[in-house]
């Protein structure tokens, strides 16, 4: 290996960036003490020498179910430094999603919440049979992993020489269309992910980020890019609205990270309007789809200091932008695109025989470049078709305006066949979401006998208004035609979602196809 011209990956960009600035803030969980660069340093080595005590070093496979606390970044720092592998399981995950990684990714050791987690833990470890445990506190269980790293003092961070290969990573995919499936996140993707956030997305002088999404996940991808800013992060143990506006307001937070159905709970908040959110300058939003109309709202009402990121656990998160200033109110496509490619990846739509579309056509999302998965593991079918033709396939469907900005109009898997019509549910949706008492809506196909599939939309309706379902399908028609218009319309209480806040159409099309 070149040691002149070799390539610094995360484990060694981590390093120096805590052994600079060490009596610096960088993180606090709230209500807790505030940690400096230095603190957080020491706590790494620490969690490092602990898990090497045990074991647990290079290779092995580190599973977590945590909610969010401080020791969830430690231990995500420590994998780094080892290195080994991190196999994170969402917190708001079911059993048998977190039996299904558990026994899918082989994990050496199952790291667990005492206090919120210690059930499910019990649960899997009776389901897998020899499965491991350590605990993040006390525990009848297993060993308390915070307290055996207490035992040991600082040493310097050492980082590991890794190869752009090399595996730091088992993510799963969401589920929304099949079993969660492995993906294998390298060295190499993680770094140009950070790369990319830094040179692309819009962050503000001196970050002070308000993490409220899980830290195991994409709440963990801000910390690098905070660090390196010389920002400090804020984290609350989860998602509540009001405690969100009042953090923004008391600790005058000025950049945080939303998926567009905890916009829509803060938009719909009895109490929205009595906190002063005048701090904000960057909101970045993602994830999933976001109405248009809402969009509308939330900067109205909030300011024009939203950014979109686009990508997908494939390409993480830097694949399009959609920038601060590129928001136009007064242009619904504009609001509803997710921005143009960013220029270090090479991004085109295309069709039949993986042909570019011309603009204004619709063509499938696809990419090339460093950010790309590895490919499923130990799934080779599958990795063959996503990257058929030598592109990643995001499943995306989407059009190109002549000024390169790309709107989706669909997943390739959620598009309804009715009557032998192709009907793209997320156009319907934008339609629907134009009435002003539609807070939320989701549109999905549902087995029919004489159509095949039948367009139903699921609706939620903002607080104390109301519209009759047919005023709301002949919307649609007057809109798209009445073949594309809703042939049946459920108000709900909420839409049912995926732990990474995605509207849960798989689950919403098990649950009506049970009524044909």
């Amino acid at each position: 290996m070149d040691a002149l011209h070799r390539t610094l990956y995360v484990p060694e960009i981590l390093a120096n960036a805590l052994n600079q600035d060490e009596t610096r803030p960088l993180i606090q969980l709230l209500g807790g003490p505030m940690m400096t660069v230095g603190d957080v340093r020491d706590e790494a080595s620490r969690f490092v020498q602990a898990l090497s005590s045990l074991g647990l070093g290079k290779g092995k496979r580190l599973g977590l179910l945590s909610a969010n606390r401080p020791e969830v970044l430690h231990l995500a720092n420590a994998v780094q430094l080892l290195p080994a592998i991190y196999v994170p399981m969402h917190p708001l995950g079911g059993f048998d999603d977190h039996l299904h990684v558990v026994t899918d990714a082989q994990v050496d050791v199952l790291i667990f919440d005492a206090e919120r987690y210690a059930d499910r833990a019990k649960a899997l470890a009776e389901a897998v049979p020899g499965l491991r445990l350590l605990a993040f506190g006390g525990s009848e269980l297993a060993q308390d992993l915070s307290a055996l790293a207490a035992t040991f003092s600082p040493q310097q961070l050492v980082p590991p020489l890794v190869d752009g290969d090399d595996i730091v990573r088992l993510g799963y995919s969401g589920g929304t269309t099949g079993k969660p499936k492995a993906l294998a996140s390298v060295q190499r993707t993680g770094l140009h992910t950070i790369q990319l956030m830094m040179s692309e997305w819009e962050w503000p002088s001196q970050p002070r980020f308000l993490c409220c999404t899980p830290l195991s996940h994409a709440g963990a991808a801000m910390f690098i890019p905070v660090l390196l800013r010389g920002g400090t992060m804020l984290v609350l143990p989860a998602f509540n609205p009001e405690q969100v506006l009042h953090t923004i307001q008391e600790y005058r937070i000025n950049t945080i990270m939303l998926v567009p159905t905890m916009i829509y709970a803060l938009l719909d908040h009895p109490r929205f309007d009595e906190f002063d959110l005048s701090s904000l300058e960057t909101v970045f939003y993602g994830a999933s789809a976001m109405s248009p109309v809402r969009l509308k709202e939330a900067i109205e009402r909030i300011g024009p200091v939203f950014m979109q990121f686009y990508g997908q656990a494939e390409a993480p998160m830097c694949v399009t932008v959609l920038r601060k200033h590129e928001h136009d109110v007064n242009d619904p496509k504009r609001l509803a695109s997710c921005g143009r490619p960013v220029p270090w990846l090479h991004v085109e739509l295309l069709g039949a025989n993986n042909q570019p579309v011309a603009d204004g056509e619709p063509g499938e999302i696809c990419v090339r470049g460093p950010l790309i998965m590895n490919g499923y593991r130990d799934l080779p079918e599958l990795t063959a078709q996503a990257f058929d033709g030598g592109w990643l396939h995001s499943g995306d469907v989407a059009v190109r305006d002549p000024g390169g900005f790309l709107r989706i109009i669909d997943r390739t898997k959620d598009m309804i066949v009715t009557g032998g019509f192709n009907v793209y549910p997320r156009e319907i949706e934008d339609i629907l979401s134009l009435h002003p008492a539609v807070s939320q809506v989701a549109v999905i196909g549902v087995p029919h006998e004489k159509w095949g599939e039948a367009i139903k939309a699921v609706v939620v309706l903002r607080r104390e208004k109301g519209v009759d379902a047919q005023d709301l399908i002949e919307m649609v028609a007057a809109k798209k035609g009445s073949f594309q218009a809703p042939k049946s319309i459920e108000f709900v209480p909420s839409i049912p979602q995926t732990p990474v806040g995605k509207p849960d159409k798989k689950a919403l099309r098990e649950w009506y196809s049970k009524e044909v």
